[in-house]
């Protein structure tokens, strides 16, 4: 069973391993390694795969294999265009939101928003997410779902 003490040590180690990429990448060393180690840490790209629908993109908005969620992550895949690298912005903190879990046997999902900010300031940019978490057959959680996106904003009437 999933606790949810676990889902938020997973969120919490999660936003640290995009500070860490970005770090990684403002020091000049292997960043897309980084981002390779974190995404086989935190989603189930080899365990069954993952449904990963990330923020800033809309022509290849669906990530089902490990290549396209690495692109989203560093940017420099061809076949990725609009990807520019979301890890390596960098951002400095991410900060969880939690609206709700829910928890049923080796499946939980978790919803809210999460707040990332940016190395050199400025505004903190807050994404709606909702994430979907197994347990691997090693006991660790692992992310089967990913999907996040900017707030609604409406069109401003004129």
């Amino acid at each position: 069973m999933i606790t949810e003490q676990e889902i938020f040590a997973a969120q919490s180690a999660w936003g640290e391993g995009i500070v860490k990429i970005g770090k990684v990448y403002l020091d000049k060393g292997d960043y897309r390694v980084a981002a390779e180690q974190h995404i086989h840490e935190f989603y189930d790209y080899d365990g069954g795969g993952v449904l990963f629908k990330p923020t800033l993109v809309s022509e290849k908005q669906f990530r089902t294999d490990f290549e396209g969620a690495l692109s989203y992550f560093v940017g420099g895949n061809s076949s990725y265009p609009e990807d520019h690298g979301f890890a390596i912005k960098p951002w400095s903190n991410v900060r969880w939101e939690n609206n709700g879990t829910k928890i049923i046997g080796n499946m939980a999902v978790a919803m809210g928003n999460y707040y990332f900010t940016m190395v050199e300031g400025g505004d903190v940019v807050k994404v709606e997410y909702s994430f979907a978490y197994t347990k691997n057959s090693d006991g660790q959680l692992k992310i089967v779902l990913h999907d996040s996106h900017l707030p609604y904003s409406p069109p401003q009437s004129s």
